[in-house]
């Protein structure tokens, strides 16, 4: 596997492929940049998001395009001449509460995903979560879904959606509590591959999985598929 994935990264490589990321200044979008970076799958990565994450842009290979959310339509160009997109973005309801939440991980990541494709770009890539179902009753997992769907009905060339379970990471801002169930989980991580996931493990699928040809034109990776992934990528 890692022999036959070494020559797939050599490919991609020579194809001088660009990519952008949407949600680089959180937890997994941190993680797949350096990732990208470090296996250097791209001739040129775009951040694009509220914010600049680096003081100096010129960072070999590294764009950053700033835009407001709420207008998107009028910063199309940031979207334009990608081949390859990454999601990332998302809030949760404790902070934005509910119309931020679904304006963030639902009308922002749906409308960025209308522009990619406008612009050119054929492959997206979107982290969803366990669980996720435009039917359900949890408006979490509601919304979800109901992303996944939307973005599946704009006909990328290649569509994966990804859902982990719960993320493990480590967060200086968290409490205790939240410290010991990051620790259980994770050693149960291994025998338990469908309750929690390692960040970087995700990070790990989501950049290995690029170079891959899938069968079908839209897949859905579960937990347990990303962990397989994104552990035998790190071999």
């Amino acid at each position: 596997m890692a022999e036959d994935m070494a020559t797939l990264e050599e490919n991609f490589r020579r194809q001088n492929k660009s990519c952008f990321i949407l949600g680089a200044s959180g937890e997994t979008g941190r993680v797949l940049l350096q990732q990208l970076r470090q296996r250097k799958l791209f001739s040129k990565i775009t951040l694009i998001g509220r914010r600049r994450l680096f003081e100096d842009s010129a960072q070999e290979n590294l764009a950053q395009e700033v835009v407001d959310f709420e207008k998107l339509d009028d910063y199309a160009a940031a979207f334009q001449g990608h081949d390859v997109g990454y999601c990332c973005l998302g809030t949760t309801k404790a902070k934005a509460g509910t119309e931020g939440f679904i304006r963030v991980d639902h009308d922002y990541v749906v409308k960025s995903a209308e522009l990619a494709k406008a612009g050119g770009c054929s492959q997206f890539h979107l982290e969803s979560s366990k669980g996720a179902d435009k039917s359900s009753s949890f408006l979490y997992l509601k919304v979800k879904g109901q992303v996944e769907a939307d973005i599946e009905a704009l006909g990328f060339n290649r569509y994966s959606i990804y859902r982990p379970a719960v993320l493990l990471v480590d967060r200086q801002e968290s409490r205790p509590t939240e410290w010991l169930a990051r620790k259980f989980l994770s050693s149960c991580s291994f025998m338990f591959p469908t309750m929690s996931i390692p960040i970087d493990v995700v990070a790990r699928a989501m950049a290995s999985n690029t170079v891959l040809q899938p069968e079908q034109k839209s897949e859905i990776l579960e937990n347990k598929a990303i962990s397989a992934l994104g552990q035998s990528a790190a071999k």
